[in-house]
């Protein structure tokens, strides 16, 4: 298997699709980080960034237009999630890139939420849930896992509600799904560990969470290849992308249908009529575990979804 050795880090390579061709401008207003131009979606964007294809690194760029073995596609987009995920057949590489997950330039990272995981990146209820969810509450504070530039920050009708879709310099881009509240706009630089939003309950989701997920040419790969949740650490500072990371059917086999981020693993009796809060558990968490929906924790306690629950709260499971 030919290997392709790059040191540096990493963007995708992209085809720029400027907002000043889909949107009207109304105006243009000058600001001390130069000329912001106000579309009639309610977007901006500065006058620097029109012409922006999306390349934060030219060596991946370089790399990925030169090297036949790659016919990946993908594009600077706004207003669109993923473009080329049905497209890109990456679970088809021949060769193995070794991408930097961090280096001397971008060197931080930040784990999104540090929350208790409640599922991951495997097949669920007859689709592939490609990511991972973290609890949280509403409100929340949500961070960037790499420094990047924001591509997508917007509500979303297909499932993901509110959602942060940023392009990092080490080749990945990261999304964070059903936030409450937004608090980026697209081609904003952002930092690793900088607020993006507010954790949240929107799109279709059952109780509020983040849907994490991370992605190489719109292709979802594991975020537990990269991140130890457990640990709060990268398991690696190097990443080796090659087709087994997308041969989902293979992924999932081997995952357990539940793990915890706790370094104290916890018990719980599953057929237990009432659950006492503690730290970390959440309506949502509680109907993974005990197998009740959180509409019935609701009926049954008289709450409502966005209820806070105390420590040592009871609440009636059956």
């Amino acid at each position: 298997m030919k290997l392709l050795f790059i040191v540096t880090s990493f963007v995708f390579s992209s085809l720029a699709i400027s907002q000043a061709v889909c949107h009207k401008v109304l105006d243009t207003i000058p600001t001390e980080d130069g000329h912001m131009i106000i579309y009639a979606n309610r977007t901006w964007e500065y006058l620097e960034d029109q012409d922006f294809n999306g390349v934060l690194n030219e060596d991946l760029y370089q790399t990925i237009s030169n090297d036949t073995n790659y016919q990946f596609k993908q594009v600077w987009n706004s207003d669109q999630t993923f473009v080329f995920s049905g497209q890109n057949q990456l679970e088809t590489m021949k060769d193995t890139l070794w991408l930097c997950v961090t280096d001397t330039n971008y060197s931080n990272f930040a784990i999104p939420f540090d929350g208790y995981v409640t599922s991951r990146f495997k097949w669920r209820r007859g689709r592939y849930h490609k990511g991972i969810d973290i609890d949280l509450e509403t409100g929340d504070t949500v961070v960037a896992a790499f420094a990047g530039k924001v591509r997508y920050a917007q509500y979303n009708d297909h499932g993901f509600g509110n959602v942060v879709i940023i392009r990092h310099y080490n080749g990945l881009e990261t999304a964070y799904a059903h936030l409450d509240k937004i608090s980026v706009v697209p081609n904003q630089l952002v930092d690793a560990g900088e607020m993006i939003g507010k954790g949240g309950n929107t799109g279709k989701s059952t109780g509020s969470h983040l849907h994490f997920e991370v992605r190489f040419y719109d292709c979802a790969l594991d975020p537990e290849e990269i991140f130890d949740f457990k640990n709060k650490t990268l398991k690696e500072e190097n990443l080796f992308v090659h087709k087994d990371l997308f041969n989902y059917k293979a992924i999932s086999a081997s995952k357990r249908s539940y793990a915890s981020t706790s370094s104290t693993p916890r018990t719980y009796d599953k057929s237990a009529r009432t659950h006492k809060i503690r730290s970390g558990d959440s309506l949502y968490k509680l109907s993974l575990i005990y197998g009740v929906s959180v509409k019935e924790l609701c009926r049954i306690n008289k709450i409502k979804e966005n209820s806070i629950l105390s420590l040592g709260q009871i609440i009636i499971l059956r």
